[in-house]
């Protein structure tokens, strides 16, 4: 008896523990769909850029980031954004390993990220700018190199929505239409637009987190960039 009396608790202990651990994948899941608080684990072992959580919406976020440095590739004419996106980071991978006029190396960073500008059509190109994090013990004066050039935000307001897995060139367009259906309706898409028109943000950006070699925990995310002055206006 003393046996089956064990029996019975090991196998309720395991089943309230499958339960627990199935309740909070399930909680997880509804928070990084819902509230978007889930920050890169690349983050906790390399820089990343700083923000403040201003909004929290269905399916996304409205961040606010500080003046940051880039380091960027021209231009890429690409039909495939995942393309684009690796000939650009291996430009940049030189770069920080000391392909640069001061023969410096920097540290990793993270996200990499493309700035997209779409096509017309579907078999025709569009534009796709690779960048690269400078670290902030390099911002103030970055190696320059030839081909790269710096770019330096003012503080900008960021639509965001996160998804995970490796980007290919199927899903991205749709994550990106995903985030424009959760913030339609809402003042900062008023924002958004206006910054569109006025020529002071791309229509998106892909934000990548993971080296291609990492096949867990990957953080992707949609940006859409917009002018605060351009938010508190259409309040």
């Amino acid at each position: 008896m003393a046996i089956m009396g064990t029996s019975i608790s090991f196998k309720l202990s395991l089943l309230f523990s499958l339960v627990s651990v199935s309740l909070f994948t399930n909680v997880l899941s509804e928070t990084r769909q819902n509230a978007m608080t889930v920050i890169p684990p690349t983050c906790n072992r390399i820089e990343c850029p700083a923000y403040d959580v201003v909004h929290v919406g269905n399916g996304y976020e409205i961040r606010r980031y500080n003046s940051t440095v880039w380091i960027s590739n021209p231009p890429i004419p690409e039909i495939s954004l995942v393309e684009a996106t690796r000939t650009g980071f291996f430009r940049l991978f030189d770069y920080i390993q000391g392909e640069n006029q001061y023969n410096q190396k920097i540290e990793m960073t993270a996200p990499v990220i493309t700035e997209v500008s779409p096509s017309d059509g579907p078999f025709c190109e569009s534009s796709f700018v690779v960048s690269f994090f400078v670290p902030k013990e390099n911002q103030a004066n970055p190696p320059p190199a030839k081909g790269l050039h710096v770019q330096r935000w003012e503080p900008v307001h960021v639509a965001v929505r996160q998804f995970g897995g490796f980007v290919s060139d199927s899903t991205v367009g749709a994550e990106a239409a995903a985030l424009k259906d959760s913030i339609a309706g809402t003042e900062w898409a008023s924002a958004i637009d206006k910054s569109r028109r006025a020529g002071q943000a791309s229509v998106y950006i892909v934000a990548q987190y993971n080296s291609p070699f990492e096949f867990d925990d990957r953080v992707n995310e949609i940006w859409f960039l917009f002018d605060v002055e351009n938010k508190l206006l259409a309040m």
